[in-house]
């Protein structure tokens, strides 16, 4: 029975180990995923290379790109490929945010409202980190609601290339700010928990709940706030 008993610690022992492992390993490229979108938003800034992908045309190489960097992130996760495919993705999705910093930094306080989106999502992140650290209770029945929340920002948000509605944008920013950041909690608990595995898929996951959220408080930060000379 002692025998028994010290067999199940030990599994549950290695069971936590493993966490742990995913849990910073995640931690860890998830940093090191923030330096490629910083050079590709520099990139697209400097260069202007993505003020041509306006309406349509932008939403179809966005889509196109970001869907088949998800493909190809997905098929190399358990190779060594893996790591080197997200981080072009991330470059990409640095490259595509260009657009909007660069209009943000039209405004006089341009600066400031970049550096005030990116403290809100590192405090969102804060928020929700400490959150799946210490909520016991099982939240994989949210995920059913959050990929419909997450499918209607999608569809609004492709209605409203075409529309241009301020009031739309700000809407959408609004939802996604808050179905992203519950999607956050979200996938950190699902590491928690031992429901995902895969440092990559996870770091991916994460990556795409923080963007979204730094897009949507840049959008609507640039739309109530931007001082113009």
């Amino acid at each position: 029975m002692t025998d028994h008993i010290q067999s199940i610690d030990r599994g549950y022992g290695y069971m936590s180990q493993e966490r742990n492992k995913v849990l910073r390993n995640t931690y860890w490229l998830l940093a090191l995923s923030l330096v490629p979108t910083v050079f590709g938003a520099w990139l697209g800034v400097a260069t202007g290379i993505t003020q041509s992908l306006s309406g349509g045309v932008g939403l179809v190489v966005f889509l196109g790109g970001a869907f088949g960097f998800m493909y190809a992130i997905e098929k190399t996760k358990n190779s060594a490929a893996g790591v080197p495919v997200l981080l072009g993705f991330t470059f990409f999705m640095g490259l595509m945010l260009s657009r909007m910093i660069a209009m943000v930094l039209g405004f006089k306080n341009g600066p400031e409202l970049i550096m005030t989106a990116f403290g809100g999502t590192a405090g969102v992140f804060f928020v929700m980190a400490s959150l799946s650290s210490v909520i016991k209770r099982d939240l994989s029945g949210m995920g059913k609601w959050l990929f419909v929340g997450a499918l209607a920002i999608l569809v609004g948000g492709i209605i409203n290339v075409f529309i241009g509605s301020t009031a739309g944008m700000m809407a959408i920013s609004v939802m996604a700010i808050g179905v992203f950041s519950a999607y956050m909690l979200y996938d950190l608990k699902r590491i928690v928990d031992g429901g995902e595995t895969n440092y990559i898929s996870a770091t991916l996951a994460l990556y795409l709940d923080i963007i979204n959220v730094f897009q949507s408080l840049l959008a609507l930060l640039g739309i109530m706030g931007g001082e113009r000379d």
